[in-house]
């Protein structure tokens, strides 16, 4: 058996309920387990300071010394502070313990000479260790201390006396143990891109002697994961292209021209023409397409998508849309029909509310083939829904659908049907190239024209009067206002509170206007009614939560104004703002916030002002939350568990992966060369583990 599957339990100090608490609080089961558990941080153990030269602002730091008596102090019952008076020769500190000072007592003898490490501060004019770590300086060699690792434990770990300290005690005594580890990547390989060993890597990532040796080993660690990633990427979308051949739409015929010619309402950008060929090209080609549309809200991909699903009804073939919700799939269906006015179509709708007599003539219609488009939520993938020839799929918003749901769209004909994914949430290059890496994409980089872009402007809470009277203004000159409350799920009841609240005063301050109020706790009849009423213009305010964040298409609606905005992530501000800026009018967007916010969300409230650029916005996201964080990722299972890579700061690193995979792909696309045995055999092992891989190809 491979010792690094050996239980974890079996390792010297931990015993079966260690086991039980690395389990539960850190997934730690195993040997490899404990080996793979990074530290986030280290401290320089390599210099040791004299007790003369420390000053209470200094970080961790190491002096060599011994004690030279200890001082007891009573702190109410059953309660002392310990205090052991520590000399090195230059001055005197002291060590306090306010718990544990008996066990300090029995275990540190005055005059041996020790170690101490910890963080001084200043009390009673004299340097003061709290808590400090001793260890015995005869049993050391402090040439050979080096970067001491730190690693993140859990409040009910540190409890029970698991905390950094001990976790670091578990790994020395796993890394003396273990005898070499077995390389994971060719020596060719290696050599080409000078990586540091595994066994090396592995070991120098816990206990480096220096940060340049630290660098080395991390970037190794880091680009063997995510070259995995990618390499089961590449090989699962060539898989797909060599065992799938495509429907091949040859013409464009008569509905397409038809469309083109009459029911356009406007003219295309030079973004949608690009798009729309690069659509041809590779419905043309006999493979199958996987293709990724990306483009800020309002961008006009629902138009590319519509005029793509027409070239495959001119070939004899039926088109559907699936949307994550049921108010986007009737919004959909609502602007597909609105585009297809006066001509010979069918069009057809499918959610869960459709039901009985009207669900079965929608059945029939995809079975016998009259039903050209059908529109819908994931309903649309359930085994009693057959077409006679599906030949194109659009998957809006491709965050909410995984590649197992992809995939069952493919068993409902005969070929796998051409797929083109949609997405209003730009994605940073790095992450796309992970998430999605079976896809190709193209970006619609354009605004169509006559698009004012919206202006934003940041409002500290204490300014909400000369804010209520810009509003009003606004709603003068005939324009109708969002006002959106945050309503996140920890404070889910409190927030409900607010927004109530917050709806009887803002009644209040515009007795002249007629406002609505939508929430996603609404029943769905409700919901759709109070918006109906913002769509026709019956009421002038829309005061909702993030219900509107996707599919709500008001182009009289010129203001959206964003509640508490420090507590909404960068995607999510961007997806409301991009509610507004619909009509021809000048729109704008106020960021509402306190006075008082942290670094992190002053940056991202500038990066809001200063651009409407969804890619930028993407970016900076990344950099500021990471992956796992991301709006929609996180809720999809699609935050991969990456054990020491990061894809917003390791960027080039998987560019680097993908371009050293791809070849390897191109040159063995069956895995079964001898040459990169060693790579089969890993990513089969790989594919054995927890690792999410559906989500991430």
């Amino acid at each position: 058996m491979d010792i690094l599957s050996q239980d974890i339990k079996y390792l010297p100090g931990v015993g079966p309920n260690r086991k039980k608490m690395l389990s539960n609080e850190l997934g730690i089961e195993t040997y490899g387990d404990l080996l793979e558990y990074y530290p986030y941080k280290y401290v320089d153990r390599s210099k040791v300071y004299k007790i003369h030269e420390l000053t209470g602002e200094m970080p961790f730091v190491q002096v060599v010394g011994h004690i030279l008596s200890f001082e007891t102090f009573p702190m109410g019952p059953r309660k002392e502070r310990v205090v052991a008076h520590f000399t090195d020769g230059t001055a005197i500190a002291d060590l306090t313990w306010f718990n544990g000072g008996k066990y300090a007592k029995q275990t540190y003898r005055i005059g041996t000479e020790y170690l101490v490490f910890g963080k001084p501060t200043v009390f009673n004019n004299r340097i003061n260790f709290t808590h400090p770590d001793l260890d015995d300086a005869a049993k050391l060699d402090l040439s050979t201390m080096g970067l001491q690792p730190y690693y993140n434990t859990s409040e009910k770990m540190k409890k029970s006396g698991l905390n950094s300290r001990a976790i670091e005690r578990l790994t020395k005594t796993l890394v003396e143990k273990l005898p070499p580890l077995p390389e994971t990547l060719p020596e060719f390989l290696i050599a080409e891109r000078h990586l540091m060993g595994r066994d090396e890597a592995l070991r120098t990532v816990h206990y480096p002697q220096n940060t340049k040796d630290l660098e080395r080993a991390r970037v190794r660690l880091k680009f063997e994961e995510l070259f995995y990633i990618q390499l089961n990427i590449l090989r699962y979308a060539s898989d797909q292209r060599r065992k799938y051949r495509g429907y091949v739409f040859s013409q464009v015929g008569e509905v397409f021209n038809s469309f083109y010619h009459n029911n356009l309402p406007f003219p295309l950008t030079e973004a949608q023409k690009r798009v729309i060929r690069e659509i041809r090209v590779d419905v043309g080609s006999g493979r199958q397409m996987n293709r990724l549309l990306q483009g800020d809200v309002g961008s006009g991909k629902t138009l590319v998508a519509l005029m793509s699903m027409l070239i495959a009804i001119d070939n004899g073939y039926q088109a559907c849309i699936m949307a994550p919700t049921e108010i986007l799939a009737e919004q959909h269906l609502a602007t597909i029909m609105e585009f297809l006015k006066g001509m010979d179509l069918r069009v057809a709708l499918l959610t869960g509310i459709v039901k009985g007599k009207r669900r079965e003539e929608v059945l029939e219609g995809l079975l016998d083939g009259t039903i050209h488009i059908l529109v819908g939520t994931h309903a649309v993938i359930e085994d009693t829904v057959q077409f006679a020839r599906l030949g194109f799929v659009v998957v809006d918003e491709q965050h909410r659908f995984g590649v197992a749901q992809r995939a069952k769209l493919w068993s409902k004909s005969a070929n796998p049907p051409h797929v083109l994914v949609m997405t209003a949430t730009p994605i940073p290059r790095t992450l796309a190239m992970t998430l999605y890496g079976d896809l190709d994409v193209s970006i619609i980089d354009q605004l169509p024209p006559g698009r004012k872009p919206v202006r934003t402007t940041h409002v500290f809470d204490t300014r909400m009067t000369s804010l209520y009277d810009g509003i009003r203004q606004q709603i003068r000159e005939g324009r109708q206002v969002y006002i959106v409350f945050p309503l996140i799920e920890e404070s889910e009841k409190s927030d409900l509170k607010n927004l109530e609240d917050g709806f009887e005063v803002l009644k209040q301050a515009f007795p002249e206007f007629r406002l609505s109020k939508v929430h996603g706790k609404m029943k769905p009849k409700d919901k759709e009614e109070e918006m109906q009423k913002f769509v026709k213009g019956e009421t002038q305010i829309l005061v909702a939560t993030t219900v509107i964040e996707v599919g709500v298409n008001v182009p009289n609606a010129s203001v959206m104004v964003i509640l508490e905005a420090q507590r909404f992530g960068l995607s999510q501000l961007h997806q409301l703002r991009g509610r507004v800026g619909r009509g021809a009018d000048q729109s704008f967007c106020i960021l509402v916030t306190p006075y008082k916010l942290s670094e992190d969300t002053r940056k991202r409230i500038d990066i809001m002002c200063d651009t409407n650029d969804g890619f930028r916005i993407a970016e900076a996201d990344l950099k500021l939350r990471g992956p796992g964080d991301l709006e929609g990722t996180q809720q999809s299972g699609m935050a991969f568990d990456l054990k020491i890579a990061d894809i917003a700061r390791d960027g080039q690193l998987v560019q680097m992966a993908r371009e050293t995979a791809q070849p390897i792909i191109e040159e063995d696309p069956t895995c079964i060369s001898d040459k990169y045995a060693i790579l089969w055999r890993r990513l089969k092992e790989l594919r054995k583990t927890n690792i999410n891989w559906a989500a991430i190809s």
